[in-house]
Order: structure tokens, then sequence, then C-alpha cells
């Protein structure tokens, strides 16, 4: 039932700054008051659990802001607030003509700066406003474009002033981030909370998307249908990466990295398994000045080497192109409206900050003057310390600034100190007026500018805190502009490419993705190989009373052994000297992140692994994902850890890993890169298979000790039940090495795996534009030979007056180092290495 007596602003309170949805007679505003109904009508109750379900939701779906250093971990969730932020459709007219004026504008100033620079030579901007900014880059002087549009994507920050009116107050054309995030909750807020648009028509945001997609396949230099289209991202540590990833999957275009495309010839390429594969248009994630390292920042590791000059040629269009971060100078703010007349012969339609460059003498005795009334900005420096809030400093650090406004003056610029807008934010149980501001977005489309009709809202993370940005803890909204228009007439506007467009398939993956999918399988398959076996040996821990057992237990010790050799975490059980505590050794080698091999470390990497292809990823794998993610670092927060309490982190962390690995075939299409994973994963779970064998079975134990040991290595294997269905026997070496080393119908088998990759190598493309074996198909089939030629028999001898079978011991050594050199034959034929990799499986036991 819904809560009749919810009045929601019956405790609303605004402040001096204007409030979007209550005027200044305390009435709520007409256009407000369908949406005031429709919460009234949901209730109280109910609009803060669905607010719980807005966090769940984005949560779940693993919409996430990266925050650099940030105590609750890299990937924060996204906070979107319940209650969406309405604009009216005739203010936003207005709002749309000024935005579309503001980006024709600074594509007039893009083009002027990098050509003729007239602005420069008639004193319309002096030369030190532009030639001080670092965004200004040379070495893209003169270079000319086949788009008449310099800039094709424009983003704005705007915000009511004290007048009423939207203001800008910041220009984004480097590379605008907010589009995907906008689009994120328009459908977050539509799937939750479709009651509150009852009434309501507002305009929807597909139709901006087939333009913006548009204008991607329209930049092409090559007047193709299909042209090759990428989003180049600096990867999955950078702050809006979900962004990068979630647009390229929206729109269906193959996230890259710099690792991932080569300049060659004059031309732009991608690296694939197949080989090179031209690129026609790069939507650049990555600043300016890292985008190529021949000619830029030479440190950058982010970049194409030789990408400026392929650009000079006019063989790839990159969107926007390098050298737009000059616009984001704030040193041009005060000389817009001059521009604006010489360049358009119009006034501004939306107004922006009162800004005042120092460099000149009558601004800069101003800005002296009123220094603690303004807010004053390094227009060359783009970081937080370049800003400096007046009334929130003190008299020496005043008098600090002002001495290096004086000495260098035509670094600095300060504008007005103003208050902006509120609006209603739905936070606890109740609504509060929160400052707010919008970002909102225009691309290049049929001569002119589209306008997205919505945008991000962001708003404060506090009342009165004027403040609005995410990395302070603000929350985003939604932004409904209304009003019927003939789009709520028009069917679904699709996405998709051309009709004779031809799916990418398995030969045009990226070579970074090819790789990240080949060792996701890997870890994947290391992470749950490494907790059965750990779970398997702290359950004997626990069985046997460890600490109180018999110093002679030979078996586990031969099990305690068999945990360095397969993590990797020497000198461990195997070295010299006597581990004094094994528990403590044990907890380590689960619990230590910072040791190389041990599951914790193991988890990092398939945390690393996957993140960094969740362009691929469905909404039930990050639902996993983040269990998963959960339950480690509960683990690891945990100061009251026990060995019960790992047994059962280890029961959940195996069966989160077994749903996951199984969504991840459901997920991802074998042309999609799913192959490299499969034979990542064989690859890894054959090198730690061997690994127990060869610690386990190769030295000849008394009888009773061998059956404890076949029963843990069995266990750990998941495959007792196995065994004692097949043999229905006593358990016997020959019988278990014949099960998990030789039998070619058991998937969990040596044998098994190895034919497996045979399989999985020979769709390779490499592998199919030849008639003779590769180098990484002669590693496996030879393996696959050996083990074709073994039998248990011979494998379970052991010569006169020795302890050691060696021709197990043989088999095993053998084995592993083909399979050593077959994944080093496969990632020296396919990949670019943009990380390194870690192999842990040890090639000589001692």
């Amino acid at each position: 039932m819904p809560d009749t007596k919810y009045r929601p602003f019956e405790d609303y309170t605004i402040g001096r700054a204007s409030d979007e949805a209550i005027g200044k007679d305390a009435s709520v505003k007409a256009h407000w008051e369908v949406l005031f109904q429709n919460i009234a009508t949901i209730g109280h109750g109910d609009l803060t659990s669905r607010q719980s379900d807005l966090d769940w939701y984005l949560s779940e779906n693993g919409v996430t802001y990266n925050v650099y250093n940030d105590p609750q971990g890299l990937n924060r969730p996204w906070n979107l607030n319940a209650i969406p932020s309405l604009i009216d459709a005739k203010e936003w007219k207005t709002i749309e003509k000024g935005i579309q004026q503001r980006a024709e504008l600074f594509n007039l100033i893009l083009k002027d700066l990098y050509g003729k620079r007239d602005l420069i030579n008639n004193g319309i901007v002096p030369q030190e406003v532009i030639y001080s900014h670092r965004g200004f880059i040379r070495q893209c002087d003169q270079i000319e474009y086949l788009s008449n549009k310099r800039l094709q994507l424009y983003g704005a920050d705007i915000a009511r002033g004290p007048d009423g009116q939207m203001w800008v107050f910041s220009d984004r054309t480097q590379a605008p981030s907010g589009m995907g995030y906008a689009l994120e909750n328009r459908q977050t807020i539509s799937r939750v909370l479709p009651e509150l648009s009852k009434g309501l028509y507002y305009k929807k945001l597909k139709p901006f998307f087939q333009h913006f997609n548009n204008l991607l396949i329209n930049s092409s230099p090559r007047k193709i249908d299909s042209p090759v289209i990428v989003v180049l991202t600096p990867g999955p540590l950078n702050e809006t990466y979900f962004e990068h990833a979630y647009l390229a999957s929206y729109m269906g275009y193959p996230l890259v990295q710099g690792n991932d495309l080569v300049a060659r010839d004059g031309y732009l390429w991608m690296k694939s398994l197949k080989g090179l594969k031209q690129v026609d248009v790069v939507l650049r994630r990555v600043d300016d000045l890292y985008s190529d390292p021949l000619e830029l920042r030479e440190d950058s590791q982010l970049g194409i080497p030789g990408l400026l000059e392929v650009v000079r040629k006019k063989n790839v269009s990159i969107i926007n192109p390098i050298g737009s971060r000059v616009l984001e100078n704030p040193g041009l703010i005060p000389f817009i409206p001059g521009i604006a007349k010489y360049f358009l012969n119009q006034e501004l339609i939306l107004p922006q900050v009162a800004s005042w460059w120092c460099g000149q003498e009558k601004e800069r005795q101003y800005v002296l003057e009123h220094l603690s009334e303004l807010v004053v900005r390094r227009i060359d420096r783009p970081h937080n310390d370049s800003v400096f809030v007046g009334f929130q400093m003190n008299n020496e650090d005043l008098e600090v600034l002002r001495a290096q406004i004086i000495d260098r003056p035509y670094r600095f610029v300060a504008q007005e100190q103003i208050g902006f807008s509120t609006t209603p934010t739905f936070v606890g149980h109740n609504l509060e007026p929160r400052n707010m501001t919008i970002r909102t977005f225009g691309v290049a489309s049929n001569g002119g500018y589209e306008v997205m009709p919505g945008g991000l809202v962001r708003v404060a993370s506090g009342v009165g805190n004027n403040a609005v940005t995410n990395q302070k803890g603000g929350l985003s909204k939604d932004l409904w502009i209304l009003g019927k228009d003939n789009d709520q007439k028009k069917p679904i506007v699709s996405l998709s490419r051309p009709t004779n467009f031809i799916e990418s398939g398995l030969s045009d993956l990226p070579s970074l993705t090819a790789e990240n999918l080949f060792w996701a399988g890997r870890y994947v398959g290391r992470a749950l190989s490494t907790a059965r076996f750990l779970r398997m040996i702290l359950k004997q821990m626990n069985f046997t009373n460890f600490n109180e057992r018999r110093p002679n237990n030979q078996s586990l010790d031969a099990l305690l052994k068999a945990v360095t050799n397969l993590t990797c975490t020497f000198p461990g059980f195997v070295g010299d000297k006597p581990i004094q505590d094994p528990v403590k050794e044990i907890y380590d080698v689960i619990l230590n992140s910072n040791r190389a091999g041990s599951l914790s470390h193991t988890m990092d990497m398939f945390f690393n692994a996957y993140y960094s292809i969740r362009n691929l990823w469905s909404s039930d794998m990050w639902r996993v994902f983040e269990r998963i993610n959960t339950i480690w670092k509960d683990v690891l927060l945990d100061e009251n850890i026990n060995t019960r309490k790992l047994i059962q982190t280890l029961d959940q962390l195996i069966t989160r890993l077994i749903a996951f690995m199984g969504l991840v075939e459901e997920c991802i299409l074998i042309e999609h890169g799913l192959l490299l994973y499969f034979i990542g994963l064989q690859l890894e779970l054959s090198m730690l298979n061997i690994s127990k064998c060869r610690s386990l079975l190769v030295v000849k134990h008394d009888e009773h000790i061998e059956y404890e040991i076949l029963e843990s290595l069995l266990n750990s294997h998941e495959s007792l039940n196995i065994y004692r269905h097949s043999y229905r026997s006593y358990i016997k070496l020959e019988n278990v090495i014949d099960l998990i080393i030789l039998d070619q119908k058991y998937p969990r088998s040596v044998a098994y795996r190895f034919n497996r990759l045979n399989k999985d190598l020979a769709v390779l493309p490499l592998s199919q534009q030849s008639h003779e074996l590769t180098n990484y198909e002669k590693f496996i089939f030879e393996g696959f030979a050996k083990l074709r030629l073994a039998t248990s028999a011979e494998l379970v001898q052991v010569s006169p007056g020795s302890s050691i079978r060696e021709d197990l011991d043989h088999l095993m050594s053998e084995l592993s180092d083909l399979l050593f050199h077959a994944s080093l034959a496969v990632t020296t034929t396919y990949f670019s290495h943009s990380y390194q990799q870690n192999q842990l499986i040890n090639q000589s036991f001692a």
C-alpha cells in the first residue's frame, strides 16, 4: 500500500541558493509537480527500499568509479540517487542552443590555434595564455584533417547561477567522460523505479548515441561500410575505466590499449591473432601527452609510437584530435565572449563565470584587491593543488599566493566564487537540498552539433558543500528533459552496424585482449587448484590435531612439501631448515598477498586479469566476481582467523570459482576469445596436476603412508568418488596413475587435457593457415604421444636400492618442460606483453 501521508517536501528547507524544484515563495515549481505526486505515491518506506535496490543493482552490475589511493579500494561503487533532476522543454531549448554555439566556437578556436592563429595575431587572445599552457602541443601545429570539424566531441559542465540562468563553468574537450555513466543512470532508474515517470514525458538518450555512432563511422578515412573503430583506454586503473568498457561493449567496438596498436608504413594497425588489421578511427580516452611516446612524452606506456605521423598522413581519425586539451585552459575563459564576437559575431547564449586573467594589468589589480573573495587557478597545472579558494585561505597563505601572482601573473586566472542551485536529493530517509552540476555533451552531426537530451548530474556530498566531485564522495543523478517531442513516437533506435557488416572472429581479436583471456584462464585454474589443495591440507591438519601429532607423520610431511612445490613459495617445507611453526607457514601461504605464489597473491592476479576484460562480461559474471572479491577481502581483514574459518572460506571460494568458470563459458563466444581462455586454463591445470603428481607419487613410501598420500591426492583432485566408482578397490598407485594421468576420457586427467589442448591449438589462426604443425602444437603433440606410450605398470617401477620411481619422474619432468615451451610459444606468437606475467610452476624439484 502506498504511504498516502508521505509529503516529500514537508521538512525540505532550501538555503540561500536557488533550488531546482522549489521556488522562492516555497511552492513547488510546475514541471516538478507530477514527479512529487509519484514520489508521494511510492511512499517513504518504499522509496528507501528502492534506493537500496539502486545501490545493490549498480554494485551487482559492476558500475564503478576508480579513485586513486582510496581506502575503499580501487573500484568504488557508483552512487546513483533515486530522485532525478528535471528541466522543462522550453528552458532546454535555450541550453541546447547555447551548447551548440559553444561547441562550434571551441571547434573554431581549435582550428585556429593549430592553423593561422588569427586570435593571437589580431590580439584577441594573448599568446602567453596559449603558449604557457601544457595543452598546446607544438607537434600538432598545421596538421590538416579530413573533417571540417576539428572538435567532434564536446562536454560542458553547467549549473544554475544566482540569476536563475544556466551558466557554463567548465569545458571538456580532451576526452570528455560521463556519457556512459549518464546512459547507465538512465537504464538503472528505468528498471528500478519505473513508477517515477508515470505521467511524465522526457526525451530518450538512444538517438544521441546513434548520432555518436554515425560520427565514428563517418570519420573513417576509408569510405567503407565497416571501418575498423577502436576505443583506446589507458587500462583498468583509470578512474573511468568502467565507462570505457561500457561504451565499447554497448557500441560493439574493440576496447584496446596502446600495446594493441602499432604505427607502421603511415597507417595505424591493430595487432590481432591473425596479424595486423588497419584501424580507421580511434575513440581516444588517453590524454594528449601520453598518446605518442615517439613525439610527446617519451616515458608513456599508454600511447602508440608514431601515431601523430599517421594522423598527419590522414590515414586515421582520432576523436578528439591530439592537442584538444588546450581548449580546457582556464586562461581562455575571460576571452571567450570576445572570441564569440570575432568568429561568430554573436553574444554568448549561456553566461559563464566571471573570470580575470592576471596577465592584464587592470584585471591583475582587481584580483589582488579581491583575492580573499575569488577562486584562483594556475592555467598550466590541471591538478587540485593548482586551485586556491580565497575565503578558505589564511592571511599567510594569501600573501604567498599574492607574491606568486605578482612574480608570474600570466600563469594565473581568477574566477568569481558563486553558489550554484540545489536539487532534491534522497539521503538516508529524507530529501535534502544538495548543490548540483550537470555535464552534457555535443557530437558533430550534419554540419553542426547534436546535444545529448539529458546528461550526468552530480551533487555534492553534503548540504552546503559547494564542491561537487566524485572523488570526494559526490552522488550522481539522472537528468530528465521534459516535454513531448517527435522522439516519443519513433521506434527504438538500434546501434547496429550496416547490414553487410561481418562480425569479427577469433582472428581479429586484439592481441592484448587475447593475452588477458589466456592469463585469465591460467589464473582461475591456478586459484581453483591451489585452493582445493590447501583446503585438503587444512582438513588433514585439523583431523590429525597437527600441533600434537607424532613427529614422524610422513604422509603429512609429504603433503606439506607438495604445498611448497605446487605454489613455488620456497624454501617453505622443502628447505634445509625444518619449519618451526608449520601452521603459521600454511597461513602465510594462504593469506600473504606480498608472497609470490601464495593463494592471496594468486587471487590478486586473478582479480587483475579478469578486470582487464570486463567489457566481455555479463552481469551474472560480475555478480559472482564481486562475491568472490568480498569473500576474499573479508578473510584478509579477519583478525581472529582460525583453521575452521579458513576451511569455510575456501569452501565458499571454490564454489564461487566453479560458478564463475561456468559463466565464462556461457557468456564469451569462442570467436570472442573463449578459445584462448580454454588454452590458458588447460595449460595451467595440466602444469599443476603434474606438479602434484611429481611431488606425491615419485618417491616411494611405506604402504600405509602411500595409501594416505594417494587418498589425499584424489581428494584434492576431486577424484576420490570417481576412483571408487571406477575401480571399486583398495586405492592402488597403478590405478591412480591410470585415472589422473593416463585416462584419455577423464576430463581431469593429464592425458585428457593434452588431447584437449591439441584440438584447441589447432583452431588458432596460424595453425589454420599451415598444413604443418606449429611450434606450440609440436610440444603438445609430443607430450600427448609420450602419455599414449606410457603404462602405469612401467611408471610405478622402482630400481633396486632406490626409492625413486625414475620413469614416472622422467615423464613428469618432460611433460612439464613441454607445457612450459608450448605456453612460451603461444605467448611469443600471438601476444603483445603489457604486464609481466609470472610462471609459478617449478621445473625441477630438489
